[in-house]
């Protein structure tokens, strides 16, 4: 009895040492995978280098408006008004009561 039971300890642990330890692929190693088979068909054409260019336009008065194909970025106030918005994208409002000056910051891609 001893034998048997001894011998099949022994093919028990035979067949453990047989069997990879790392047989079952963690989710990790599945996600990765899927990862790059999916980027393998996927062509990579990065978008050509862009340039921003920016100006600022001064003008006195409350409105100071962009040229043509630019955009506003920001607005400067005279007398430390901090008060401002944008018009239809091109142009700055100073909304404080007395503003001797407005400037835009304009900027576009090119």
């Amino acid at each position: 009895m001893k034998l048997t039971s001894h011998f099949l300890l022994i093919l028990i642990l035979l067949l453990q040492l047989m069997i990879p330890r790392y047989a079952q692929c963690s989710l990790d190693s599945i996600v990765d995978t899927k990862i790059k088979e999916a980027l393998t068909g996927l062509e990579i054409n990065p978008a050509p280098a862009k340039k921003i260019s920016c100006t600022s336009i001064f003008n006195s008065g409350r409105l100071s408006s962009c040229p043509a194909g630019m955009v506003v970025t920001s607005c400067a106030c005279g007398y430390g008004c901090g008060s401002w918005d944008i018009q239809g994208e091109t142009t700055c409002h100073c909304q404080c009561s007395t503003i001797d000056w407005t400037t835009s910051r304009c900027c576009h891609l090119t």
